[in-house]
């Protein structure tokens, strides 16, 4: 996946915004919460920041391509960095993107997420 077709792919989920920082990184975020980075200096492949459930964080954690996310895992946090030689599909990564989307617009207070169109039943 390109960071084209990576900020084309997180521009569709809803609530979304885009702001480019962090040493020139795509950086998209749902009610002003981080849910996906893009980039990462000193790699000539791409590579993609997400938060992600705690089983998948045990499972990827150790996966070759994968590693803690720089910053945020050894904060505690369970975000993954997919990254070097590209091993999942482009699907899989929406899959990733999509989940961690959906983890952090659950982490948005009630009222922010009814603002914002955001789990409704």
């Amino acid at each position: 996946m390109t960071y084209e077709e990576y900020n084309k792919y997180c521009s569709s989920l809803l609530a979304t915004s885009y702001v480019m920082q962090w040493g020139e990184c795509h950086v998209w975020k749902v009610g002003g919460k981080v849910f996906a980075i893009g980039g990462w200096q000193g790699s000539n492949h791409s590579a993609f920041t997400f938060k992600t459930s705690e089983l998948n964080f045990e499972i990827l954690k150790d996966e070759p391509g994968f590693r803690l996310a720089p910053y945020l895992a050894s904060r505690g946090m369970m975000w993954i960095q997919h990254y070097d030689v590209p091993i999942l599909t482009d699907d899989k990564i929406k899959e990733y993107l999509r989940d961690s989307h959906k983890l952090v617009s659950i982490g948005l207070s009630k009222k922010k997420q009814k603002e914002l169109g955001l789990n409704q039943v």
